[in-house]
């Protein structure tokens, strides 16, 4: 059963349309991939999604309930959470204090100590450095703290934009390794990458976005041996 349907969604710029008519399903607790070129509007499909931009057309439904029209803040309250490229994080906060305004809807605030204890077993040098100032913190740290944000809203459908995104490669490998707890957990999520060789490794399901438009889907390791995706994607 798809937990989040993207249906024929077009959205852009003033102007300047960047999303064609594309589609998504996210399976109930499976990790799907979007990957694909720099400039071919993965960011602009996560923004649309989560209501940051307005569609031109289409539609989004989570759980069954058509949100496209809904507000990012009342989207995150439902379970529908982006960790948005570039962090965005508080920097003159503390890390605790970082996480506390990640939760803030009703239910995670609800079950802040257990989340807090998940977030800090997931991540132990963010329970190291709770009371440091975020704007400190490695870029690495920065990154896993920006993630662990997102946890503590105890999201039902998690999206995450460019995860590796500056990264060293030994930091990189930490991230991924979270994913794939998160995934065995049962986490429904979606992940924006530009290291397709490593989204494409631990994935379920992956879609190629080209130019505004879906141009392949299917399960990961399928798309993986596409001798298309491995000369445009993956040196080989």
């Amino acid at each position: 059963m798809a937990l989040l349907e993207i249906r024929n969604l077009s959205s852009g710029y003033g102007e300047v349309q960047v999303l064609w008519n594309v589609s998504l399903n996210l399976e109930a607790g499976k990790l799907t991939a979007l990957v694909g070129s720099n400039g071919v509007g993965k960011t602009t499909l996560l923004r649309t999604v989560m209501g940051l931009l307005k569609p031109w057309r289409g539609s989004v439904r989570f759980d069954g309930r058509d949100v496209t029209r809904v507000s990012p803040h009342a989207k995150a309250a439902q379970g529908l959470v982006l960790v948005p490229e570039g962090r965005q994080l508080f920097t003159e906060m503390s890390v605790r204090e970082n996480l506390e305004m990640g939760a803030f809807t009703r239910r995670s605030r609800a079950n802040f100590q257990r989340n807090l204890a998940r977030v800090y077993d997931l991540f132990p040098i963010l329970k190291e450095r709770s009371d440091q100032k975020a704007g400190t913190l490695s870029g690495g740290e920065q990154q896993m703290l920006a993630v662990a944000r997102g946890l503590m809203a105890q999201p039902e459908v998690l999206m995450f934009d460019e995860l590796s995104l500056g990264l060293a490669p030994l930091l990189v490998l930490n991230i991924f390794e979270i994913l794939q707890k998160l995934k065995a957990e049962g986490l429904t999520m979606l992940l924006v990458e530009q290291n397709v060789q490593m989204a494409l490794a631990i994935s379920d399901y992956a879609y190629v976005l080209a130019d505004g438009r879906v141009g392949m889907e299917g399960p990961s390791r399928e798309v993986a041996k596409n001798e298309r995706v491995r000369r445009a994607y993956l040196g080989i």
